[in-house]
């Protein structure tokens, strides 16, 4: 009779790397690997089908991260750019 492991922990897309590596860089990495192939809304239609750069239902293409659509550079120019639009409006 093979003596075969009982149980492994339910680890999640990180379980391909097995025991390798240290436990503290699995979990840095399984927080890219979630956010990398996790699916967006859509700016231009709402819909989630968005992925990392590419829209399936619209076809449309945005620029963007390296693993997330936004990232806090862009929601912060985003911000300052509304807000200056608001002054000049309000003037």
């Amino acid at each position: 009779m093979i003596n075969m492991a009982k149980c492994i922990k339910n680890v999640g897309i990180i379980g391909k790397y097995g025991t390798r590596y240290s436990a503290s860089l699995r979990k840095m990495v399984r927080k890219i690997e979630i956010s990398q192939h996790a699916k967006d809304t859509c700016s231009f239609w709402g819909k989630t089908e968005m992925k990392t750069w590419h829209c399936g239902s619209g076809m449309k293409t945005v620029a963007g991260g390296a693993w997330a659509c936004d990232t806090t550079t862009a929601f912060t120019l985003k911000s300052a750019i509304r807000r200056r639009l608001k002054e000049l409006k309000d003037q």
